[in-house]
């Protein structure tokens, strides 16, 4: 991984090979959380399960915020882009934990209670076997770019991934034990986490150098924290 220094002493072919994966990253993110969001919220649906209806919102969430990644790096001003960028990101991380609040909070008070759901049980699987490598892959080229809203994203992936845990925890325990508040539990720490990660997003401190060392080379940027 390189340090935060060198994103400004990036060839112009490494820069342009590093912002392709960022949109491919990005691309596969939005392609799989959209086909997430559907059978999460139609399995949901079926088995009356508040805790996968709201892991089908969540996936909205992502594909929000990784929307605002792939609008910031489609455009020639990235610079002037990112701070509307990483202020997508970080409403979609409040607005994460404000619903995954309410949500945890109407299961544990007893308005609503997870059913069975194979189904939603290997989607979540899925997710969590598949969100982590989305991180690790954006937060790593990102670093390298020294985008912040790169890095801000891949942070939302990763968290949206713990949900995906906390969710399986939650389903499989209903499904084995009947303990149908476990996943509420998990889900009000995972709020705690995003809102900690969207404050980050707001200040832009997700990252040591901000995307103007996308766009401008030998150029001295200050730290953005």
């Amino acid at each position: 991984m390189t340090t935060p220094a060198t994103a400004t002493n990036l060839t112009p072919s490494r820069r342009a090979v590093l912002q392709r994966r960022i949109r491919w990253v990005v691309a596969a993110t939005i392609s799989y959380n959209v086909v997430e969001a559907i059978v999460a919220l139609a399995a949901g649906n079926v088995a009356s399960s508040a805790a996968l209806v709201g892991f089908g919102l969540d996936s909205i969430v992502e594909v929000l915020s990784a929307a605002a990644v792939a609008w910031q790096f489609a455009g020639r001003d990235q610079h002037r882009r990112e701070p509307v960028a990483l202020r997508i990101i970080a409403v979609s991380f409040f607005a994460l934990a404000a619903f995954v609040t309410v949500d945890a909070l109407r299961t544990l008070i007893g308005f609503a209670e997870p059913e069975h759901s194979l189904v939603g049980i290997v989607l979540a699987a899925l997710s969590v076997a598949i969100m982590p490598a989305f991180s690790l892959f954006e937060r790593r080229t990102g670093l390298e770019l020294g985008s912040a809203s790169a890095v801000s994203d891949s942070k939302q992936t990763l968290i949206c991934s713990y949900l995906s845990g906390a969710v399986l925890i939650g389903l499989l325990l209903n499904s084995l034990l009947g303990w149908g508040w476990a996943d509420s539990i998990a889900a009000l720490v995972i709020a705690a986490f995003a809102i900690r990660e969207g404050i980050e997003a707001w200040r832009g401190d997700a990252c040591k150098q901000p995307v103007s060392a996308l766009v401008t080379e030998n150029d001295d940027t200050d730290d953005c924290c």
